[in-house]
């Protein structure tokens, strides 16, 4: 998990104005995408501030209600409504949305499947920590998964079997700061840091340094941290089982599904945290390390272009060089 300093604003979406701090850092906190968030960013002209926030909340707001499958109007509800029924019709924005999935599915090897949402619903966090599913009750969630059972044609999408759902959660954040990261360039803004629940990018720097203070958590210890990065043109995010865990029968869950078993991840891992050149790349390449475990995540990782890594497990934390080149010790 990553953690930025930040100056608290209870509801940006009302704000008059956004005073920047003594280094002339505006701060912004809301909640989205189902997470805790923030904007940081060096604007001088008040004005100008605002344009560009009142751009990227706006963006962002009708980006999840369109593609968040807890909205029940949105396209990717109705496409799960209608599994195993009928095709449904989707717009380029949609389509450019599958045909990435398709990239990050094959990036990732398999690891990075939005169908796996029958395995999310039998793992709900909600009942899960007193009753672990049963074997055929997960078998069968299983077979209602793969991205590569999902029909497509030009402007349509189904779901060929009643009970399949997708869901965006594993890169919607990603993408989306990513997008947002544009918007700031669009707005002339050199200075920005984008934390869409920890899943974030940064550019130029915090006012004080050419470059923005993050603190990596340590993945065993929620109220401890592995040291702090300088971030500064490149995206920064963590998988990891810190935040949703529990124990059953001396067994340790967490909220990662491996979509090849349909179960937890249970392979020791601990946390894993990516720098990239995108927030998409970051988090798919975090994730999959996670699932993969460390010695064949660690191979997937070295085969990645232009990323680092630290991978943290039962037996310890392993950094790659160009990770360890980003470490700073204070903000």
């Amino acid at each position: 998990m990553l953690n930025s300093n930040k100056k608290t604003m209870n509801n940006p979406a009302g704000a008059i104005s956004i005073k920047p701090d003594e280094r002339g850092v505006r701060s912004v906190v809301f909640r989205a995408l189902g997470s805790s968030c923030k904007i940081n960013f060096i604007q001088p002209d008040e004005q100008a501030a605002l344009k560009f926030l009142a751009e990227a909340l706006s963006w962002l707001e009708t980006f999840e209600k369109k593609y968040s499958r807890f909205n029940p109007k949105s396209e990717v509800s109705q496409i799960n409504a209608a599994a195993g029924i009928e095709w449904v019709k989707v717009d380029h924005h949609m389509e450019h949305i599958l045909d990435l999935i398709n990239d990050l599915h094959r990036m990732s090897e398999g690891i990075l499947d939005p169908t796996t949402l029958p395995l999310m619903k039998v793992w709900d966090w909600k009942t899960v920590h007193t009753e672990i599913p049963n074997k055929e009750v997960v078998d069968a969630a299983l077979m209602l998964t793969g991205w590569k059972k999902v029909q497509r044609k030009p402007g349509a999408i189904f779901l060929p079997h009643k009970g399949m759902g997708i869901d965006f959660g594993g890169f919607g954040k990603e993408f989306a700061v990513d997008h947002l990261i544009r918007i700031a360039h669009q707005n002339g803004i050199a200075d920005v840091l984008v934390d869409l629940g920890q899943d974030l990018f940064a550019l130029g720097g915090n006012g004080l340094h050419p470059f923005w203070h993050v603190g990596i958590q340590d993945g065993r210890h929620k109220d401890k941290y592995l040291g702090g990065l300088a971030v500064s043109g490149f995206a920064v995010s963590s998988s990891g089982d810190y935040e949703r865990r529990f124990e059953h029968d001396g067994v340790r869950y967490g909220h990662i599904i491996d979509p090849r078993t349909g179960w937890p991840v249970s392979n020791g891992m601990c946390s894993v945290t990516a720098l990239a050149p995108s927030c998409l790349q970051a988090g798919v390449l975090s994730t999959t390390v996670f699932v993969l475990g460390r010695e064949k995540g660690i191979a997937f990782a070295t085969r990645a272009q232009d990323v680092e890594a630290c991978i943290q497990d039962d037996r310890g934390t392993e950094k790659t060089p160009g990770f360890i080149d980003k470490q700073v010790q204070a903000a």
